[in-house]
Formats: C-alpha cells, structure tokens, sequence
C-alpha cells in the first residue's frame, strides 16, 4: 500500500485530481490507514492511470467514468464502448473542421494587413456586423 503522493506520481495524476475523483465518485475512495491517511494499492492507481488516459485522448468526464465501469464490468461491452469512442471522435473531427475554418478566416484577414498603413482592413473587417 502507497500514500496519495507516490500514487499521484505513478498514476500521473495530482494529488488535488485524486482528491476530486474521489469526491465525485469517479474513482472509488481508498482504504484508510490506522493514521487516517488513504492508502492506494495496484487496483487503485490502475484505475487512475485509466482516467488520465481518458481525459489524454479528451473524453469527457461522464464518459471516462463509463469506460472506467465498463472495464471493471464481468462482461465488457464492446458494442457500448464503440458507441462511445465514434460519438468522441465524431465530435473531435467536428472540432478539427472548425478550427480549419477559423484558420483560414484568420488567414484571410491577416493577408489583407498592409504593412505600414495607417487604416487596418482587419479591424474594418472585425467592426462589420455579421
């Protein structure tokens, strides 16, 4: 058994984040040692390395907790987990393609900036209502 410290480092995650998790039942509360100190074992930071790696790819938090459940489930439901990752990458691509149109507006109002003038296209453009 590992204090929250060395389980904070192994997991990847803060102290404060395990805190929280514990808090809002994403991750089951440890055990508690004679002191009152919780005390972490192998299950534990597995379950919070799990976690991190869900909110690395950016799944949302509700999610994260599902998969988690899902992977502790006698039987994993690989159908629901698939549902869950196409929404997830569904909506990461939806993003991507948004970004793209934000970087060729930027692009476009960026190029109409002449160097030294005294007007800005940019800004004109930026007063413009939509």
């Amino acid at each position: 058994m590992i204090a929250i410290g060395e389980a904070a480092r192994l997991s990847g995650v803060s102290i404060e984040t395990i805190r929280y998790y514990e808090r809002e039942g994403i991750v089951a509360r440890p055990a508690r040692a004679l002191n009152g100190r919780r005390t972490y074992g192998a299950a534990e930071v597995a379950d919070l390395t799990f976690i991190r790696r869900c909110r690395d790819l950016g799944f949302p938090m509700v999610d994260a907790r599902t998969l988690l459940a899902l992977s502790h489930g006698r039987e994993e439901n690989c159908d629901r987990v698939r549902d869950l990752s196409s929404r997830h990458l569904a909506a990461v691509r939806d993003r991507i393609a948004e970004l793209r149109r934000l970087e060729a507006a930027l692009e476009e109002l960026t190029g109409n900036c002449a160097s030294g003038s005294p007007l800005c296209p940019m800004l004109d453009d930026l007063r413009k209502a939509p």
